[in-house]
């Protein structure tokens, strides 16, 4: 029963639209203003139905001990570690914790984020799950581990941007990461789209990467990228219509690609600051890039 009912209250979560374009955006999330939630419930309704480990609502330890370097801005809205799928078994290691976004008055957001969190973290759970039995029932001796969790990117007045990072191990390392940049006043989710006239800001951030990636590599020659050419085909061409991106706390759009994406694995997730200078004839206003 509890099993159906939290495939239930997934399905609606999932069919939960989040527009892009931010006018419609910031209109809509106006009108569904409501008061107020006081807990978490429905996330734990759901997560209570999933294999878990830990069912204690607690503060995340490193989003805690972020706090200390983050200024304070009124605890309008939370994020919160609601499940932490923890395993320990000699090689084989998983570190997951799920996070969660409390008190948006605007409730189809806050549910549609919350809910692909958890999707998001409990296919990692399943997949190192199915991975690790499967090592095991071959005899081999594998190494395994995943550690994956969120970091605060951004703590403003205005704007709340949260990274969820996976880092897994099997050979060698892999550490992707994706953000989400949330509009706390407005109550609504910031699309890279959303912040541009048309689809002309995809030629001059990538143009604009480009210059950046090889002024970095002329000054400093530890620096690769792959960027495109005739000996390098495959190499960067240009970000995508959704690319990666958080706004850092100087109001810059900052473009993020995960590791092996446009250099080689020694560099890291790796990342941009886009002057607003050179967007700025194609912004739809100022309210976030400054």
């Amino acid at each position: 029963m509890e099993k159906n009912k939290m495939e239930r209250l997934k399905e609606e979560y999932k069919n939960i639209p989040i527009p892009s374009e931010l006018d419609k955006v910031v209109q809509n999330a106006l009108m569904q203003k409501k008061p107020k939630r006081k807990s978490l419930g429905w996330v734990a309704g759901v997560a209570a139905a999933a294999v878990i480990f830990t069912t204690s609502l607690n503060l995340s330890p490193a989003f805690a001990q972020s706090l200390k370097d983050i200024p304070v801005v009124g605890s309008i809205v939370n994020v919160l570690t609601i499940q932490d799928y923890s395993i320990d078994e000699g090689n084989y290691e998983a570190n997951i914790k799920v996070p969660a976004i409390e008190n948006l008055e605007n409730e189809s957001l806050e549910q549609s984020l919350n809910n692909k969190y958890l999707e998001e973290s409990q296919k990692l759970y399943e997949t190192f799950m199915n991975e690790m039995e499967t090592q095991k029932a071959f005899g081999e001796d594998g190494h395994l581990k995943v550690d994956s969790g969120y970091i605060i990117k951004t703590e403003t007045d205005q704007l709340l941007s949260i990274g969820r990072y996976v880092e897994e191990t099997v050979a060698s390392s892999m550490t992707t990461i994706q953000y989400d940049t949330i509009d706390k006043k407005n109550e609504l989710l910031v699309t890279l789209p959303s912040l541009f006239k048309d689809n002309s800001y995809v030629d001059v951030i990538s143009t604009n990467i480009k210059e950046q990636m090889n002024k970095q590599m002329e000054d400093d020659s530890s620096i690769t990228y792959f960027i495109e050419s005739p000996d390098d085909p495959d190499g960067f061409k240009e970000i995508s219509l959704n690319q990666n991106f958080y706004i850092n706390s100087n109001n810059e759009l900052v473009i993020a690609f995960n590791e092996y994406d446009v250099a080689p694995g020694y560099m890291g997730p790796v990342e941009f600051i886009i002057p607003t200078k050179v967007l700025q004839e194609i912004l739809v206003s100022n309210e976030y890039l400054k």
